[in-house]
């Protein structure tokens, strides 16, 4: 009869609506999960570009783990969230709608009586999302802080020992690790009441519904066919209401997430090329500083103090001072790491503010006084981020004084340095620093006690080699720190700091014959008291 025909028809729309449903889910799972991977890649690559275009201010004063769960952790709680979350949303949407749609064609009054209590989910959300946030959030911080000392304590693990500080690091790791539990067990008691409570809204639905159901039949309104119809899709709705409370949760920890990530993609570098900065294209050949100050961030004092030099192709530039006496900090301001208070740093007579600051760091060759080796062999860390043959690296190698113990490594220049360098000695690794700054034979060579882990004997060598007729006549400009006066002793011009401020210059034998500063350290070291010949 007519009643069976509706009942067929209502029985196709639901097989049509699930089958939908089942096609939809497939191919937007895949078409989604393939989205939050290419955003997640995205999203890991634009923080990783945001933080290496920072200065170097903004690393001292922020733990190397932290950042790394950033770019680990917190990038992968978003990609699960536009992967699994938006899925979801869409399902959750599309069968709500589609359910209410059907029911409410069959039984307004029904429709309305079922979906009535459901509003009160509503609050429960609020509730619960401004709780459960903060806890969220002090537990992506916590497993940050926990990175941050796992990597210090596995970088520095040979202190570690060599202190008998194992409890003393694990119970630092433990306060993190406690912190991130007690978030967690927080955060699952809010987390516990929210989701059980939307089964107890669900619950007073679908009593309401049998209660008004059997009513509603007696008045001859449905029939008891299309009752159980409309009980069956009701209840096809349980588990997308259970799904409803975990996306919530999901997305209070993707939120969490989001604020650590986006705070690092929206950072501001303070040092930046200028508006109308050029390349520098052509090479530097004199360097000068005119009554610079600085100081640094953290600090309400000038490290430096009207610092005024100037050097010029084929020139040699020693430094030397006490610790603390400036001296590295006027390096960093030729690379531009930091950028002077007041005071002008001038390459080839223009501001270096006015050149492209990559096109300026192509042209230095910078070594530091604790070299920094990437995990690699020694032909990564010479060549490093640059295309170049064999015989460049060995060129670069012997003008470090390098080549001869690499030929002796069973593996040459594809020896693997280990973490940081560690399969190398402080001498080694020194050598090897060089060599990689010497690679491009840059213009202006910047050596900041760059010899302190080498012998003298070495020293003298790779001295030779940079300054002596071998170089290949090349005309570069050398500015090299030390505390070691004999590495500087040779230098065509030597400023002595004190104190931020230069008190001396000249050539050795004019500053041991002035008796001052640099005679006193070069008495000190030598045993040698006003011998200019040393």
């Amino acid at each position: 009869g007519p009643i069976d025909s509706e009942e067929l028809g209502f029985g196709l729309l639901i097989l049509s609506c699930f089958t939908f449903l089942a096609i939809f889910q497939g191919l937007s799972n895949q078409l989604w999960q393939a989205t939050a991977y290419r955003a997640q890649h995205d999203i890991r690559m634009d923080a990783t570009q945001s933080l290496m275009s920072m200065e170097a201010s903004y690393f001292e004063t922020r733990q190397t783990g932290n950042l790394m769960s950033v770019l680990s952790a917190d990038v992968a709680q978003l990609e699960d969230i536009i992967s699994d979350a938006s899925t979801s949303i869409i399902r959750i949407a599309i069968t709500f709608s589609t359910a209410f749609a059907i029911m409410f064609w069959m039984s307004s009054k029904l429709a309305v009586i079922l979906f009535t209590p459901l509003i009160i989910i509503v609050p429960m959300v609020v509730w619960f999302s401004t709780r459960v946030q903060r806890k969220y959030r002090k537990q992506r911080e916590s497993t940050g802080g926990i990175v941050a000392i796992l990597e210090n304590v596995l970088s520095g693990i040979t202190v570690v020992q060599a202190y008998n500080a194992k409890e003393f690091e694990r119970s630092r790791i433990d306060i993190q690790s406690g912190n991130y539990r007690d978030m967690a067990i927080q955060a699952a008691f809010i987390r516990n009441r929210f989701i059980p409570g939307i089964y107890v809204v669900a619950g007073i639905s679908f009593g309401l519904l049998v209660s008004a159901g059997g009513w509603i039949m007696a008045s001859e309104e449905i029939t008891v066919g299309q009752f159980v119809t409309f009980l069956l899709i009701s209840t096809r709705m349980t588990m997308p209401m259970f799904i409803l409370g975990m996306l919530l949760n999901q997305l209070q920890k993707g939120e969490a997430a989001s604020k650590r990530v986006f705070a690092i993609i929206d950072l501001e570098p303070s040092i930046f090329d200028k508006e109308g900065a050029v390349p520098l294209e052509s090479p530097i050949t004199s360097i000068r500083f005119e009554t610079v100050s600085f100081a640094y961030p953290s600090s309400d004092s000038n490290v430096l103090n009207d610092i005024n030099f100037s050097a010029s192709s084929g020139e040699f530039l020693g430094v030397m001072g006490h610790t603390g006496a400036g001296k590295s900090t006027i390096l960093k301001l030729v690379e531009r790491f930091y950028e002077p208070q007041s005071g002008r740093v001038l390459i080839n007579g223009t501001d270096i503010n006015e050149f492209q600051i990559e096109s300026v760091r192509a042209r230095i060759g910078f070594v530091s006084q604790d070299p920094f080796l990437f995990f690699g062999s020694i032909r990564d860390n010479v060549a490093y981020a640059r295309d170049c043959s064999d015989e460049e690296i060995d060129h670069a190698l012997e003008a470090a004084g390098a080549l001869e113990f690499v030929t002796q490594l069973s593996e040459g220049i594809d020896t693997m340095v280990g973490d940081r360098g560690v399969m190398l000695s402080g001498g080694q690794r020194a050598r090897i620093s060089l060599a990689r700054a010497l690679l491009n034979d840059p213009d202006l060579l910047i050596l900041d006690e760059a010899s302190a882990a080498l012998d003298a004997e070495t020293e003298k060598r790779i001295q030779e080699s940079l300054f002596g007729s071998s170089n290949g006549g090349k005309k570069r400009i050398t500015i090299a720190v030390a505390h070691r006066l004999a590495t500087i002793r040779n230098a065509d011009e030597i400023v002595a700091m004190v104190d931020g401020a230069i008190v001396e210059r000249g050539t050795h034998e004019e500053l041991i014959a002035s008796k001052n500063v640099y005679a006193s350290q070069w008495s000190i070291q030598t045993g040698e008291l006003g011998s200019a010949e040393g």
